[in-house]
């Protein structure tokens, strides 16, 4: 046992210096050569910072709304509910939502609501939601801002981001990109 015992604590050093040292001084090291060094996509609208990468709660009539989020939006405290799709809580939370959603957006079917509009991301903090989910809340911002459907629509489309290399994922809308189009679309 003697002799595993001094090679052991020579491991656990090393391991030590490589998990508290030289991996994070290589992750921050590598994160200085993305855009904005490490520290997020920054986006300034109305003097406020924000990050694109990061969910935001949009709930007025007047925007695009975002994906729910289990943790309210919360970064330093990422996660899921955890609570199965036969779970009656979960289940509640989720009916809840589909009965907000129709009471904000006249005319539309439960059937046509996209599963991103009323269920939580693994994340929590999921920044971008489907065309789809834009697409079913036009006819409801089109009307309490008094602009044309069409050339939201329009906005839409402007905002859409391709699947990675074009094949990795469906089309995507960061939502508050999209409103923070729409905002100044409002403003001219």
């Amino acid at each position: 046992m003697k002799k595993h015992i001094l090679p052991a604590l020579k491991l656990t050093i090393i391991m030590i210096l490589f998990f508290t040292v030289i991996y994070p001084l290589a992750v921050w090291g590598m994160a200085q050569f993305s855009s904005n060094a490490g520290k997020g996509k920054i986006i300034e609208h109305n003097g406020k910072k924000y990050y694109s990468n990061i969910g935001q709660a949009f709930t007025a009539d007047k925007y695009f709304w975002s994906r729910p989020s289990a943790v309210n939006y919360n970064a330093a405290g990422s996660g899921a509910s955890n609570k199965g799709p036969s779970n009656e809580e979960y289940l509640g939370q989720v009916q809840a939502r589909i009965d907000t959603f129709l009471v904000h957006n006249p005319g539309i079917k439960k059937s046509e609501i996209p599963v991103d509009l009323i269920t939580a991301s693994g994340s929590g903090l999921d920044p971008n939601f489907s065309v789809q989910a834009a697409k079913v809340q036009v006819k409801r911002i089109a009307t309490v801002r008094g602009i044309e459907e069409q050339k939201i629509n329009q906005l839409i489309e402007e905002n859409t981001e391709s699947p990675l290399w074009g094949i990795f994922g469906p089309q995507k809308i960061n939502v508050l990109k999209l409103n923070i189009a729409l905002d100044k679309l409002a403003s001219r």
